[in-house]
């Protein structure tokens, strides 16, 4: 099957199976700046400024963290795994 006859659900599924860290660093960043807006109400003195850069900085290591994890994975059942044959 062609990827321009594919539909975007089925490819989206695909992408998801193919790389199973993405959505869940997706879901985190958005949990993270939901909880991050819900919490600015009661901030206190703070800065809006600097509470927004609280929830960029805690939202993209969160992104970054899930990138490593699924890397490390990905390198996992490459080479340990199921290891290439050699010659």
């Amino acid at each position: 099957m062609s990827s321009y006859e594919e539909g975007n659900d089925s490819k989206l599924m695909r992408k998801v199976k193919e790389n199973p860290f993405v959505p869940f660093g997706l879901a985190g960043f958005v949990a993270i700046v939901g909880h991050q807006l819900y919490k600015m109400k009661n901030r206190g003195d703070t800065k809006m400024s600097v509470h927004l850069i609280h929830m960029r900085v805690a939202a993209q290591g969160f992104v970054v963290g899930a990138m490593t994890v699924g890397v490390i994975y990905s390198m996992y059942t490459d080479y340990i795994k199921k290891p290439r044959n050699e010659k």
